[in-house]
Protein backbone atom coordinates (compact mmCIF):
# COMPACT_ATOMS: atom_id res chain seq x y z
CA UNK A 1 0.00 0.00 0.00
CA UNK A 2 2.57 2.58 0.99
CA UNK A 3 5.20 1.80 -2.05
CA UNK A 4 2.17 1.93 -4.67
CA UNK A 5 0.23 5.18 -2.88
CA UNK A 6 3.33 7.47 -1.20
CA UNK A 7 6.35 7.81 -3.47
CA UNK A 8 9.54 8.56 -1.39
CA UNK A 9 10.84 11.80 -1.14
CA UNK A 10 14.30 12.93 -0.06
CA UNK A 11 15.74 16.68 0.61
CA UNK A 12 18.87 17.08 -1.34
CA UNK A 13 20.96 18.41 1.66
CA UNK A 14 20.75 14.23 2.85
CA UNK A 15 24.19 13.27 2.05
CA UNK A 16 25.54 16.72 3.65
CA UNK A 17 22.78 15.95 6.46
CA UNK A 18 24.22 12.38 6.99
CA UNK A 19 27.99 13.55 7.52
CA UNK A 20 27.16 16.26 9.75
CA UNK A 21 25.13 14.27 12.49
CA UNK A 22 27.87 11.60 12.16
CA UNK A 23 29.74 14.48 13.03
CA UNK A 24 27.61 15.98 15.61
CA UNK A 25 27.08 12.54 17.37
CA UNK A 26 30.82 12.26 17.75
CA UNK A 27 31.21 15.91 19.20
CA UNK A 28 28.51 15.32 21.63
CA UNK A 29 30.14 12.23 22.57
CA UNK A 30 26.68 11.10 22.64
CA UNK A 31 27.86 7.20 20.81
CA UNK A 32 31.67 5.67 21.16
CA UNK A 33 33.58 6.53 17.88
CA UNK A 34 33.28 3.00 17.14
CA UNK A 35 29.61 2.65 17.62
CA UNK A 36 29.09 5.67 15.67
CA UNK A 37 31.72 4.27 12.51
CA UNK A 38 30.36 0.84 12.56
CA UNK A 39 26.53 1.48 13.33
CA UNK A 40 25.59 5.19 12.37
CA UNK A 41 25.17 5.05 8.68
CA UNK A 42 23.29 2.04 8.87
CA UNK A 43 20.97 3.59 11.20
CA UNK A 44 19.51 5.26 9.02
CA UNK A 45 18.54 8.12 11.20
CA UNK A 46 19.20 10.90 9.11
CA UNK A 47 16.88 8.93 6.21
CA UNK A 48 14.10 9.30 8.18
CA UNK A 49 14.20 12.76 8.99
CA UNK A 50 15.46 14.26 4.94
CA UNK A 51 12.21 11.57 3.56
CA UNK A 52 9.95 13.68 5.81
CA UNK A 53 10.66 17.58 6.26
CA UNK A 54 11.76 17.59 2.71
CA UNK A 55 10.85 21.44 2.16
CA UNK A 56 12.94 22.39 5.21
CA UNK A 57 15.46 25.11 4.75
CA UNK A 58 19.07 23.39 5.16
CA UNK A 59 19.62 24.89 8.72
CA UNK A 60 16.09 23.81 9.92
CA UNK A 61 16.50 20.07 8.81
CA UNK A 62 20.19 19.62 10.20
CA UNK A 63 18.88 20.73 13.62
CA UNK A 64 15.70 18.69 13.59
CA UNK A 65 18.06 15.74 12.27
CA UNK A 66 20.61 16.05 15.24
CA UNK A 67 17.97 16.20 17.57
CA UNK A 68 15.80 13.15 15.74
CA UNK A 69 19.35 11.37 16.62
CA UNK A 70 19.67 12.56 19.87
CA UNK A 71 15.87 11.44 20.68
CA UNK A 72 16.90 7.95 19.21
CA UNK A 73 20.25 7.77 21.65
CA UNK A 74 17.99 9.14 24.46
CA UNK A 75 15.18 6.27 24.31
CA UNK A 76 18.42 3.67 24.02
CA UNK A 77 19.44 5.31 27.70
CA UNK A 78 15.97 4.85 28.93
CA UNK A 79 15.58 1.06 28.21
CA UNK A 80 19.45 0.24 29.11
CA UNK A 81 18.61 2.51 32.58
CA UNK A 82 15.82 0.03 32.92
CA UNK A 83 17.67 -3.10 32.26
CA UNK A 84 20.26 -2.59 34.14
CA UNK A 85 18.18 -1.31 37.07
CA UNK A 86 19.59 2.16 37.25
CA UNK A 87 16.63 3.88 38.56
CA UNK A 88 18.30 6.58 40.34
CA UNK A 89 20.31 7.33 37.20
CA UNK A 90 16.87 7.28 35.19
CA UNK A 91 15.57 10.02 37.72
CA UNK A 92 18.63 12.34 37.51
CA UNK A 93 18.37 12.58 33.92
CA UNK A 94 14.78 12.97 33.87
CA UNK A 95 14.84 15.97 36.12
CA UNK A 96 17.85 17.57 34.16
CA UNK A 97 16.03 17.48 30.61
CA UNK A 98 13.18 19.24 32.16
CA UNK A 99 15.73 21.80 33.52
CA UNK A 100 17.53 21.73 29.95
CA UNK A 101 14.23 22.70 28.58
CA UNK A 102 14.21 25.85 30.88
CA UNK A 103 17.42 27.16 30.18
CA UNK A 104 19.27 25.05 27.50
CA UNK A 105 21.98 27.80 27.21
CA UNK A 106 23.09 26.86 30.84
CA UNK A 107 23.39 23.24 30.24
CA UNK A 108 25.26 23.38 26.95
CA UNK A 109 28.75 21.71 28.84
CA UNK A 110 26.86 19.69 31.25
CA UNK A 111 28.62 16.62 32.23
CA UNK A 112 26.36 14.13 31.08
CA UNK A 113 26.70 14.64 27.32
CA UNK A 114 23.14 13.13 26.76
CA UNK A 115 21.72 16.66 28.58
CA UNK A 116 24.41 18.50 26.88
CA UNK A 117 23.48 17.20 23.21
CA UNK A 118 20.04 18.15 24.18
CA UNK A 119 20.59 21.96 25.32
CA UNK A 120 22.58 22.18 21.92
CA UNK A 121 19.97 20.35 19.73
CA UNK A 122 16.94 22.40 22.06
CA UNK A 123 18.86 25.81 21.50
CA UNK A 124 19.09 25.57 17.73
CA UNK A 125 15.45 24.87 17.30
CA UNK A 126 14.47 27.35 19.62
CA UNK A 127 15.87 29.77 17.09
CA UNK A 128 13.69 29.56 14.25
CA UNK A 129 10.36 30.71 15.36
CA UNK A 130 9.13 32.80 18.19
CA UNK A 131 8.75 32.14 21.45
CA UNK A 132 5.19 31.15 22.01
CA UNK A 133 6.51 28.07 19.93
CA UNK A 134 9.32 27.40 21.85
CA UNK A 135 6.73 27.49 24.73
CA UNK A 136 4.76 25.39 22.83
CA UNK A 137 7.06 22.69 22.03
CA UNK A 138 8.75 22.28 25.53
CA UNK A 139 4.87 21.78 27.04
CA UNK A 140 4.49 18.88 24.26
CA UNK A 141 8.39 17.55 25.24
CA UNK A 142 7.77 17.72 28.99
CA UNK A 143 5.06 15.37 28.30
CA UNK A 144 7.20 12.89 26.38
CA UNK A 145 9.53 12.89 29.60
CA UNK A 146 6.77 11.92 31.71
CA UNK A 147 5.37 9.23 29.76
CA UNK A 148 9.06 8.12 29.19
CA UNK A 149 8.61 8.21 33.25
CA UNK A 150 5.32 6.22 33.00
CA UNK A 151 7.20 3.69 30.77
CA UNK A 152 10.00 3.59 33.06
CA UNK A 153 8.05 2.41 36.10
CA UNK A 154 5.78 -0.20 33.93
CA UNK A 155 8.77 -2.07 32.92
CA UNK A 156 10.06 -1.99 36.39
CA UNK A 157 6.43 -3.25 37.68
CA UNK A 158 5.73 -5.61 34.74
CA UNK A 159 2.60 -3.92 33.75
CA UNK A 160 1.33 -4.41 30.45
CA UNK A 161 -0.96 -0.95 29.57
CA UNK A 162 -4.16 -2.38 28.26
CA UNK A 163 -5.04 -1.42 25.01
CA UNK A 164 -6.82 2.45 25.32
CA UNK A 165 -4.56 2.99 27.85
CA UNK A 166 -1.18 1.89 25.51
CA UNK A 167 -2.52 4.15 22.74
CA UNK A 168 -2.86 6.99 24.71
CA UNK A 169 0.45 6.78 26.67
CA UNK A 170 2.06 5.75 22.38
CA UNK A 171 0.59 8.98 21.46
CA UNK A 172 3.15 10.90 24.02
CA UNK A 173 5.97 8.03 23.48
CA UNK A 174 6.07 8.14 20.00
CA UNK A 175 5.62 12.39 20.26
CA UNK A 176 3.14 12.81 18.06
CA UNK A 177 3.01 16.56 18.74
CA UNK A 178 6.89 17.22 18.78
CA UNK A 179 7.30 15.77 15.29
CA UNK A 180 3.69 17.71 13.93
CA UNK A 181 5.62 20.76 15.74
CA UNK A 182 8.24 20.53 13.73
CA UNK A 183 6.27 20.88 10.42
CA UNK A 184 6.36 24.75 11.20
CA UNK A 185 9.92 25.49 11.08
CA UNK A 186 10.12 23.49 8.07
CA UNK A 187 7.29 25.08 6.37
CA UNK A 188 8.46 28.53 7.44
CA UNK A 189 5.51 29.77 9.51
CA UNK A 190 4.23 29.26 12.84
CA UNK A 191 0.76 28.41 12.78
CA UNK A 192 -1.99 30.13 15.15
CA UNK A 193 -4.13 27.89 17.00
CA UNK A 194 -7.68 28.14 14.88
CA UNK A 195 -5.29 26.60 12.09
CA UNK A 196 -3.24 23.87 14.04
CA UNK A 197 -6.87 22.91 16.26
CA UNK A 198 -8.68 22.96 12.92
CA UNK A 199 -9.99 19.28 12.28
CA UNK A 200 -9.14 19.13 8.85
CA UNK A 201 -5.14 19.62 9.85
CA UNK A 202 -5.28 17.84 13.41
CA UNK A 203 -7.18 14.90 12.20
CA UNK A 204 -4.26 14.35 8.92
CA UNK A 205 -1.28 15.39 11.15
CA UNK A 206 -2.85 12.52 13.67
CA UNK A 207 -3.51 9.77 11.53
CA UNK A 208 -0.01 10.57 10.01
CA UNK A 209 1.74 9.74 13.15
CA UNK A 210 -0.42 7.14 14.30
CA UNK A 211 0.36 5.65 10.95
CA UNK A 212 3.78 6.19 12.28
CA UNK A 213 3.82 4.81 15.93
CA UNK A 214 1.68 1.44 14.91
CA UNK A 215 4.29 0.53 12.25
CA UNK A 216 6.60 0.65 14.23
CA UNK A 217 4.93 -1.71 16.99
CA UNK A 218 4.86 -4.29 13.95
CA UNK A 219 8.49 -3.88 12.88
CA UNK A 220 9.74 -3.65 16.87
CA UNK A 221 7.89 -6.56 18.06
CA UNK A 222 10.18 -9.34 17.53
CA UNK A 223 12.87 -7.14 19.27
CA UNK A 224 10.54 -5.99 22.02
CA UNK A 225 9.41 -9.53 23.02
CA UNK A 226 13.37 -10.61 23.08
CA UNK A 227 14.13 -7.55 25.29
CA UNK A 228 11.05 -8.54 27.93
CA UNK A 229 9.67 -5.12 26.88
CA UNK A 230 5.45 -4.58 27.70
CA UNK A 231 5.42 -1.31 25.60
CA UNK A 232 3.74 -2.62 22.35
CA UNK A 233 0.67 -2.92 20.91
CA UNK A 234 0.81 -6.34 19.51
CA UNK A 235 1.96 -7.24 23.57
CA UNK A 236 -1.20 -5.59 24.70
CA UNK A 237 -3.44 -7.43 22.31
CA UNK A 238 -1.77 -10.71 23.44
CA UNK A 239 -2.14 -9.91 26.94
CA UNK A 240 -5.25 -8.32 27.35
CA UNK A 241 -7.39 -9.69 23.98
CA UNK A 242 -5.78 -13.21 24.62
CA UNK A 243 -4.84 -13.08 20.81
CA UNK A 244 -1.73 -15.20 20.00
CA UNK A 245 1.12 -13.74 18.28
CA UNK A 246 0.06 -14.26 14.58
CA UNK A 247 -3.43 -12.52 15.65
CA UNK A 248 -1.79 -9.77 17.51
CA UNK A 249 0.69 -9.35 14.45
CA UNK A 250 -2.58 -9.58 11.89
CA UNK A 251 -4.48 -6.94 14.02
CA UNK A 252 -1.71 -4.28 14.27
CA UNK A 253 -1.36 -4.87 10.33
CA UNK A 254 -5.27 -4.76 9.86
CA UNK A 255 -5.47 -0.93 12.09
CA UNK A 256 -1.78 0.09 10.32
CA UNK A 257 -3.87 -0.03 6.65
CA UNK A 258 -7.46 1.46 7.87
CA UNK A 259 -5.01 4.11 9.14
CA UNK A 260 -3.42 4.67 5.40
CA UNK A 261 -6.71 5.03 4.33
CA UNK A 262 -8.37 7.54 5.88
CA UNK A 263 -5.44 9.75 5.90
CA UNK A 264 -5.75 9.57 1.92
CA UNK A 265 -9.17 10.95 2.75
CA UNK A 266 -7.76 13.45 5.61
CA UNK A 267 -4.99 15.21 3.48
CA UNK A 268 -8.41 16.16 1.11
CA UNK A 269 -9.76 17.92 3.54
CA UNK A 270 -6.76 19.25 4.92
CA UNK A 271 -5.80 20.76 1.85
CA UNK A 272 -9.20 21.84 1.16
CA UNK A 273 -8.47 23.94 4.47
CA UNK A 274 -5.39 25.27 2.73
CA UNK A 275 -7.25 26.23 -0.29
CA UNK A 276 -9.70 27.97 2.15
CA UNK A 277 -7.34 29.78 3.84
CA UNK A 278 -6.02 32.04 0.67
CA UNK A 279 -8.83 34.91 1.22
CA UNK A 280 -6.37 37.42 -1.01
CA UNK A 281 -4.16 38.74 1.94
CA UNK A 282 -0.41 37.91 2.67
CA UNK A 283 -1.32 36.61 6.15
CA UNK A 284 -3.91 34.40 4.13
CA UNK A 285 -1.58 32.94 1.33
CA UNK A 286 1.16 32.75 3.97
CA UNK A 287 -0.61 30.02 6.05
CA UNK A 288 -2.16 28.52 3.07
CA UNK A 289 1.29 27.51 1.85
CA UNK A 290 2.31 26.88 5.35
CA UNK A 291 -0.43 24.42 5.74
CA UNK A 292 0.00 22.75 1.99
CA UNK A 293 3.87 22.19 2.89
CA UNK A 294 2.81 20.86 6.39
CA UNK A 295 0.35 18.21 4.65
CA UNK A 296 3.00 17.65 1.58
CA UNK A 297 5.00 16.40 4.84
CA UNK A 298 2.37 14.50 6.99
CA UNK A 299 2.10 12.56 3.50
CA UNK A 300 6.20 11.70 3.30
CA UNK A 301 5.90 10.23 6.84
CA UNK A 302 4.64 7.90 5.40
CA UNK A 303 7.05 6.83 2.83
CA UNK A 304 9.93 7.85 5.04
CA UNK A 305 8.61 5.82 7.87
CA UNK A 306 8.13 2.55 6.18
CA UNK A 307 11.34 2.28 4.44
CA UNK A 308 13.39 3.63 7.73
CA UNK A 309 11.84 0.15 8.86
CA UNK A 310 13.12 -1.85 6.39
CA UNK A 311 16.16 -0.32 5.69
CA UNK A 312 17.99 0.69 9.55
CA UNK A 313 19.84 -1.83 11.34
CA UNK A 314 18.16 -0.89 14.44
CA UNK A 315 15.10 -3.65 13.69
CA UNK A 316 17.55 -6.29 12.41
CA UNK A 317 17.15 -8.03 15.87
CA UNK A 318 17.95 -11.45 13.65
CA UNK A 319 21.06 -10.19 13.12
CA UNK A 320 22.47 -9.21 16.39
CA UNK A 321 24.52 -11.40 18.60
CA UNK A 322 22.34 -11.28 21.20
CA UNK A 323 18.68 -10.35 20.36
CA UNK A 324 17.96 -8.50 24.18
CA UNK A 325 21.06 -6.21 23.45
CA UNK A 326 20.96 -4.20 20.42
CA UNK A 327 24.74 -3.83 19.32
CA UNK A 328 24.79 0.18 18.43
CA UNK A 329 24.39 0.78 22.57
CA UNK A 330 26.62 1.43 24.75
CA UNK A 331 25.25 -0.12 28.28
CA UNK A 332 27.24 1.49 30.71
CA UNK A 333 25.83 4.65 32.97
CA UNK A 334 26.44 7.64 32.08
CA UNK A 335 26.96 11.55 33.41
CA UNK A 336 28.34 12.38 36.99
CA UNK A 337 27.20 9.60 38.93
Amino acid sequence: MIEDSFSRQLHPYWPKLQEKTRQWLLEKRLMPADKVREYADGLCYTDLMAGYYTGAPDEVLQAIADYSAWFFVWDDRHDRDRVHGRVGDWRRLRHRLHAALDAPRHHLHHPDPLVAGFADSVLRLYSFLPRTWNQRFAGHFREVIEAYDREFRNRTAGYVPKVEEYLALRRLTFAHWIWTDLLEPSAGCELPDAVRKHPAYHRAALLSQEFAAWYNDLCSLPKEIAGDEVHNLGISLITHEGLTLEEAVEEVRRRVEECIAEFLDAERDALRFARELADGTPRGRELSAAVRASVGYMRNWFSSVYWFHHESGRYMVDSWDDRSTPPYVNNEAAGDE
